[in-house]
């Protein structure tokens, strides 16, 4: 019996030891992970609608549906997140859009798709390709879309295609309805 005793002790100790440490260690790290996120989240949103110099967030029944963006004032777009998963992995995508409900930028702000195939969907080479484009009708190459796809990568380039246009088509009544509602209408 000691020779059991003696042993589960000790692992106790150190488990108990080893918990402690980690608590302690996420309890200071977590607001500046958490800080970080959101200046990261900031200056994506920033990218993708470079006219605005300040944003609102909108809700609906408490979940964030998108930040209006605006200059001067004046709101000059809108900025949104979706996600969905591709190859590998979700792919988060922050998109911008202006007044006449045309893409000014995306970034993908999170995935883990393959290195060297779909994980060049961060490259400036793939995101431009999107902008000046009609979020409601993008599609990939390989659907009969402009977006040529990332060699290699179809899925991937499908996945953002497919992500922005679901989540466009999903709160395009709402920036209509907003602008209405505001006296500022959209075309």
């Amino acid at each position: 019996m000691k020779n059991i005793l003696k042993p589960t002790i000790v692992l106790l100790v150190i488990c108990i030891i080893a918990g402690s440490v980690l608590a302690l260690i996420y309890n200071k790290t977590e607001p500046i992970i958490a800080e970080n996120n959101r200046i990261e989240e900031e200056n994506a949103r920033k990218e993708v609608l470079s006219l605005a110099d300040n944003f609102e967030l909108v809700y609906e029944n408490n979940n964030i549906l998108y930040y209006r963006g605006f200059d001067n004032n004046k709101l000059v777009g809108y900025v949104f997140k979706c996600s969905k998963y591709g190859y590998s992995s979700t792919i988060k995508i922050m998109v911008g859009i202006d007044t006449l409900l045309m893409i000014t930028g995306i970034k993908i702000v999170d995935q883990q798709e393959t290195p060297g195939l779909g994980a060049n969907c961060t490259e400036q080479e793939f995101t431009e390709k999107f902008k000046k484009t009609n979020p409601e009708t993008i599609l990939a190459d390989k659907d009969g879309g402009d977006i040529v796809s990332i060699t290699g990568a179809t899925i991937t380039t499908r996945t953002v295609a497919n992500s922005i246009r679901e989540k466009f088509q999903e709160l395009k009544e709402k920036f209509n309805k907003k602008n209405v509602d505001e006296g500022s209408k959209i075309k």
